[in-house]
């Protein structure tokens, strides 16, 4: 008995429709899978229960009730054997739907549909186009949209819920190379003052300085100048931003690290953190090469 009431109350959402308004090819199954949306003139119908949806055929399918209601019908059902029997009553006709039959009769004439109202997910569904063929109102279709504008008035109309449009592709975020996030990071500091044995930002010392900006970036280097030149990277004569380059006054002394166009950043003694030239008279005599370690 909770069967037969089950079918019978999923069948008055019957009608909603199933015609081939477009030709492209639709794979989908149920109302899930490739939902779409019925207005009527300028009104969008609003479906509870169940959506209308495009079958395997292409063809789209719509539930019974909501829609025929609305064009001025009365619906009502009764069960005989194993078929459901609906009947849609206005002043004009009447139309006997059952499901599993390709026909319908309307005012005592039968009329072929394009597929016989079928029940799917415990509801029962109809053709579009039967609405077209039966209650005279013309349908367009608006692909962009996914709606299905069942025209009663004979005039045409836009629709009247727009898919919004599609969100706007962010790119990822381009993040600095780790040579780009050295440089930027040393530079941060320029103007710190020189501390003798300084490794914070409250003073540095040459090597203090180059190890605390790489240390920052995940990379350990030694503590002094010279072990820096003997210990770590690889010699270079072609130089790259990030290199490090060494200078000594008989061993080696000090160390910067190479910001490209002939420069380079160090902590000296008279000036603090700055950007010197590699080719000054005083850099250029003490210059001794270059290690990468990046």
């Amino acid at each position: 008995m909770k069967s037969f009431s089950k079918r019978l109350i999923c069948s008055c959402a019957l009608i909603c429709a199933a015609v081939p308004l477009f030709t492209a090819p639709a794979v989908h199954a149920s109302p899930a899978d490739h939902p779409v949306k019925v207005q009527v003139n300028d009104e969008l119908l609003k479906f509870p229960e169940v959506q209308p949806y495009i079958d395997d055929k292409g063809i789209m399918q719509v539930p019974l009730r909501v829609l025929s209601e609305k064009l001025g019908y009365q619906v009502s059902w009764t069960k005989q054997a194993d078929e459901i029997v609906v009947t849609l009553v206005n002043k004009q006709q009447s139309i006997l739907l059952i499901t599993d039959q390709q026909q319908a009769i309307v005012n005592s004439k039968k009329i072929s549909m394009e597929s016989s109202p079928t029940i799917n997910q415990g509801n029962t569904y109809v053709p579009l186009r039967f609405i077209t063929e039966t209650f005279g109102s013309p349908i367009e279709w608006n692909e962009a949209n996914q709606i299905a504008i069942v025209d009663v008035d004979g005039k045409s109309h836009k629709p009247a819920w727009i898919a919004p449009p599609p969100a706007p592709k962010v790119a990822a975020p381009v993040l600095p190379s780790m040579t780009e996030q050295i440089v930027q990071t040393a530079n941060a500091y320029m103007g710190v003052p020189y501390a003798w044995g300084g490794t914070t930002p409250r003073g540095f010392d040459c090597s203090g300085f180059v190890r605390y900006v790489f240390q920052a970036k995940g990379i350990d280097l030694p503590r002094t100048s010279a072990e820096m030149h003997s210990e770590v990277g690889t010699s270079v004569k072609d130089l790259k931003v990030g290199d490090l380059v060494f200078f000594a006054a008989k061993t080696v002394n000090h160390v910067g690290i190479y910001l490209g166009n002939d420069q380079f950043i160090s902590a000296t003694s008279s000036r603090g953190v700055a950007v010197e030239s590699l080719s000054s008279s005083y850099w250029s005599a003490r210059y001794v090469g270059a290690k990468r370690v990046l």
